[in-house]
């Protein structure tokens, strides 16, 4: 597939997600996929904290076996290759005056448009709109009954980051991607229906499993 990227539609950050989403990498797309997905399963089982104290335990103990092996093969050879992790110590990752600024406001504007918003709907200035939403939280409470915030989100994972059947086809994620980030592809290509590959089909797959389970203890 040749697609040609107009950034000025889309950010860069923004495609590099959809790559993610729609496995243009699988290499990449299942490790996200497995890493964030035993995070949240361990979220729903232990506190958070004890999820980061776990994580960050496990780095330190791979960063720091490597670093004494690395330490111990140059006192062997008696070489001077330096501190294995030194390109990466070497690398800026702070945050320019520029970056900071571009965040801020794109927080800025979107507490702006949740402020207008809630206060819209909750001072009824729309009855059907304030009517609308009476409904919609309504609806979730039963939402809210049956699973937690942690279950929703593993399963909204398992239904988006699924991976293409057939990745020599062309699939519904070509029109998504082509329609939000402004991809035009080549002429040869042959786009298809994708209508068989919707993510909500992985949440009639998941149902049974979820009964077998049992609800998942709430976070506290």
């Amino acid at each position: 597939e040749k697609l040609t990227i107009k950034r000025d539609v889309c950010p860069v950050e923004w495609l590099h997600t959809l790559h993610l989403v729609y496995w243009r990498d699988p290499r990449k797309s299942l490790a996200a996929f497995i890493s964030s997905l035993m995070v949240l399963v361990a979220m729903a089982t232990l506190s958070v904290i004890s999820v980061v104290s776990y994580l960050l335990l496990a780095c330190l103990c791979v960063t720091i076996t490597f670093r004494v092996y690395k330490s111990v093969i140059q006192a062997v050879q008696k070489s001077h290759e330096g501190h294995p992790f030194r390109s990466q110590l070497d690398q800026n990752i702070s945050v320019s005056p520029e970056s900071a600024r571009q965040l801020a406001e794109r927080c800025r504007n979107r507490l702006n448009w949740l402020s207008v918003q809630t206060r819209r709907l909750l001072l009824v200035e729309d009855l059907v709109d304030s009517l609308k939403m009476a409904v919609i939280m309504w609806l979730m409470t039963y939402v809210g009954a049956l699973f937690n915030g942690v279950t929703i989100l593993i399963l909204g994972e398992v239904a988006l980051l699924q991976p293409e059947p057939d990745p020599t086809e062309g699939s519904g994620s070509d029109k998504v991607l082509s329609q939000s980030c402004g991809l035009t592809a080549s002429p040869e290509e042959s786009p298809g229906s994708g209508s068989d590959r919707l993510p909500a089909a992985r949440f009639v797959q998941l149902l049974p499993v979820i009964e077998r389970l049992g609800p998942m203890p709430v976070l506290t």
